[in-house]
């Protein structure tokens, strides 16, 4: 899953930032109104994740221009402007939450796996293929039931398949919901990246392939 962060005060974009990809997720960052704009043109985002004092003004402004290029992305703003009828502004203009500064980053990141999850998708069964299964609502993996951890890449890319298991994903898709625009990508970096995932399913025995679809992309399917 990616998502937009729209910041500009650097230090906390940057806190933001690799917190949320230690979470497993991709984040591409704008620091003003014209770049959240661009880069909501040209990528597919999961959450956003909006400041509100902006340099080119109010990050409320932005919200309906995202609602058309980002249809069904929720969107969680984050302000100094912490009074009630700031609050009540926010949310009034379609936002999906509202958090004042400061905040506690487990909190932020809470609020962002909830803003994530659909309705009823706590009692979603996990999308299960060979021996292991995915759980939608928690990211979590597990084999035959048991928990298992992936590193962050490894989990994106396996995320991607596995929603999409027994159909070919294309190179372009994985690139754009693994990395974002900020990430240094090489023309061998996706493959590496499917490498590393195939040895450590292998080791688990988890009972599923990804074969390689020349010049297309990748698909997941059952040994």
């Amino acid at each position: 899953m990616r998502i937009l962060l729209i910041e500009d005060e650097l230090d906390m974009a940057v806190l933001i930032t690799r917190s949320v990809q230690d979470a497993g997720f991709a984040i591409d960052s704008a620091r003003a109104l014209a770049d959240a704009r661009e880069m909501a043109a040209l990528a597919s985002y999961a959450l956003i994740i909006l400041d509100r004092r902006l340099p080119d003004g109010d990050g409320l402004s932005l919200i309906r221009s995202l609602r058309t290029a980002q249809p069904g992305a929720p969107i969680i703003v984050l302000s100094a402007l912490d009074a009630v009828p700031d609050r009540v502004q926010g949310l009034n203009e379609g936002a999906d939450d509202y958090l004042a500064k400061p905040f506690d980053m487990a909190e932020l990141l809470a609020r962002a796996r909830a803003a994530l999850r659909r309705p009823g998708a706590e009692d979603t069964p996990p999308m299960i293929c060979g021996r292991l299964g995915f759980h939608p609502s928690t990211r979590e993996v597990t084999i035959d039931g048991t928990p298992v951890l992936f590193k962050r890449r490894e989990l994106a890319v396996l995320e991607t398949l596995i929603r999409r298991a027994g159909r070919v994903v294309r190179r372009e898709t994985l690139i754009e919901e693994v990395y974002g625009f900020d990430d240094e990508i090489q023309s061998n970096t996706l493959d590496a990246h499917i490498s590393r995932l195939r040895v450590r399913l292998t080791a688990f025995k988890a009972g599923i392939v990804i074969h390689p679809i020349r010049g297309v992309g990748y698909l997941l399917d059952q040994c």
